[in-house]
C-alpha cells in the first residue's frame, strides 16, 4: 500500500478508479465537484480506463449510471444536496431496475437559505427509495467504502444501489493521510462485474416495462429481502476486507467503547470522531460512556441497536437534521426498532450541527451530562427533542 495525503473527494476518486468503474456520469456541484474532476483527470492521465460522461444534469447523471449498469458496465457517479434532490426520481427507478452502481454524496444542507455546509437531510430524505446508504467518518473510510459497496451491491443477491455519504468540507476539503491499497488487492476483493440479465444487441429483453397489481408488489417484496440480506452481506464484506487490509469499520454500526457503557450517543459522520474524543476523556473520570457510530443507515443495523438497547441506561441520539414530523430521523428509526423488543432504554433526541454549525468537545460532554440526568430525573422542559444551542435568549453556556 502507498500512503498519500488527500482531500475526501480524491479519495472518493481513487475509491472508483481501485474498483475499476466503467462508465463516470459527471456533473458539477459545490462541494462534490473536485471528485468528477479528479476522475477526469485520472482518465486523462492514463491510470483509471473508464468512459466519462458529461451530463446536463444530476437528474441526466442517475439516468446514465442506470444505463450504464443496465448493460454490465461498473457504474459510478457524485452530486451533493439539490442535485441528489434532483436525482431522487431516478434513484427510485435505479433501485427498483435492481442496478448495483455506486454514488457518493457529498453531504450539504438544503435551501433556503443557500448554505454549502454540511446537513445530512439531503441524504435522509432518499431513506425510502430503496438504495443502500454508508456513512463515513473520515477520508479513509471514503475510499474503502467505494470498493466495499460494490462488493455488496454487486452481490447475486442483493444488486441494489448503493450511496457513500460525506460531510461536506469537514472531509470533502480536508486532508487527511489515506492508504491507497494495491490495485492487485482490490482485484483479488472486487471482481469484474457480471450479471445475467443485460442489455444486449443479440439477445434483445424488455427493462421497466408496464406491470399489474398482480406482479407489482412481487418485485417490490424482492427487493425488501434483499435490502434484508445486505446485513449480513456488510458484515461479512466488511470482515473479508479487514484480513486483506486491517480495516475494519464494524459492519453496519462502529461502537466504540460499547462493552460496558451505561449512557450511549448514537450518530452519523464526523461528528463522532470528536464524540469518541469526549467519550475518551469522560472514560479517565469514571465514566462508562460509549459511542455508537451509524455505519450503514439502509439496511438499517436492528440487531445492533437491539444489542445496545438490552445493556444501557439511556441512547443520546444526534441527528444532523429533522423530519419536520416528530423528531430526526435517526431519533425516529432508533425508538422503531425498539418498540418491539423486550428492553427499551430512554431515548432523547438531541438535534445538532445543522447547516455546518461546528459539534464541539463541550457541546458532547454537555449532551452527556444530560442524557445521565435523563435516566435519573426524567425529560424535564426540553422534553424529548433538544435543538442543542438553538439561540432564544436563554441558551446555556454548554450550548453555544
Amino acid at each position: 500500500m502507498v500512503k498519500d495525503i488527500m482531500t475526501g473527494n480524491k479519495a472518493t476518486a481513487y475509491g472508483a478508479m481501485l474498483a475499476r468503474a466503467q462508465v463516470v456520469a459527471a456533473y458539477p456541484i459545490t462541494p462534490q465537484t473536485t471528485i468528477v474532476e479528479r476522475i477526469a483527470d485520472l482518465i486523462a492521465e492514463g491510470k483509471m480506463k473508464a468512459k466519462y460522461i458529461m451530463v446536463e444534469s444530476e437528474h441526466s447523471a442517475m439516468a446514465a449510471t442506470i444505463a450504464a449498469s443496465n448493460t454490465g458496465a461498473r457504474a459510478f457517479t457524485a452530486t451533493s444536496s439539490h442535485g441528489l434532490a434532483l436525482m431522487h426520481e431516478v434513484l427510485m427507478w435505479a433501485a427498483g431496475a435492481r442496478t448495483p452502481a455506486v454514488l457518493v454524496n457529498v453531504n450539504r444542507a438544503m435551501a433556503p437559505p443557500w448554505s454549502v455546509y454540511a446537513d445530512h437531510q439531503d441524504a435522509m430524505a432518499q431513506r425510502d427509495t430503496g438504495v443502500m446508504q454508508f456513512w463515513a467518518e473520515n477520508n479513509q473510510e471514503i475510499l474503502d467504502s467505494v470498493i466495499i459497496a460494490y462488493k455488496v451491491a454487486e452481490n447475486k443477491d442483493i444488486l441494489l444501489p448503493a450511496m457513500i455519504n460525506q460531510d461536506a468540507f469537514y472531509l470533502s476539503h480536508t486532508s487527511e493521510p489515506v492508504d491507497i491499497p494495491d490495485q492487485e488487492l482490490v482485484d483479488q476483493y472486487l471482481p469484474p462485474f457480471e450479471t445475467e440479465v443485460k442489455l444486449d444487441v443479440d439477445n434483445p429483453k424488455g427493462f421497466g416495462s408496464f406491470i399489474m397489481p398482480p406482479q407489482y408488489m412481487e418485485f417490490r417484496g424482492h427487493m425488501a429481502r434483499s435490502m434484508d440480506k445486505a446485513r449480513e452481506v456488510i458484515r461479512k464484506a466488511d470482515r473479508e476486507w479487514e484480513e486483506l487490509t486491517g480495516r475494519s469499520y464494524g459492519g453496519l454500526m462502529d461502537m466504540y467503547r460499547c462493552e460496558d457503557a451505561e449512557f450511549i450517543l448514537f450518530g452519523a459522520g464526523t461528528m463522532m470522531s470528536t464524540a469518541k474524543d469526549v467519550v475518551d476523556e469522560l472514560r479517565k473520570e469514571g465514566r462508562k460512556v460509549g459511542i455508537a457510530r451509524l455505519r450503514v443507515f439502509r439496511p438499517f443495523p436492528v440487531d445492533e441497536v437491539r444489542y445496545l438497547a438490552d445493556r444501557v441506561h439511556a441512547i443520546g441520539v444526534l441527528d444532523r437534521t429533522y423530519t419536520f414530523g416528530y423528531g430526526g430521523p435517526l431519533f425516529n428509526e432508533m425508538n422503531s426498532q425498539m418498540y418491539n423488543h423486550g428492553k427499551r432504554p430512554p431515548t432523547k433526541n438531541y438535534i445538532i450541527g445543522v447547516g455546518g454549525r461546528d459539534v464541539r468537545p463541550k457541546h458532547i460532554r454537555g449532551i452527556f451530562d444530560d442524557l445521565e440526568k435523563v435516566s435519573k430525573e426524567g425529560y424535564g422542559e426540553e422534553g424529548e427533542i433538544h435543538w442543542w444551542g438553538l439561540l432564544d435568549g436563554k441558551t446555556p453556556e454548554e450550548e453555544l
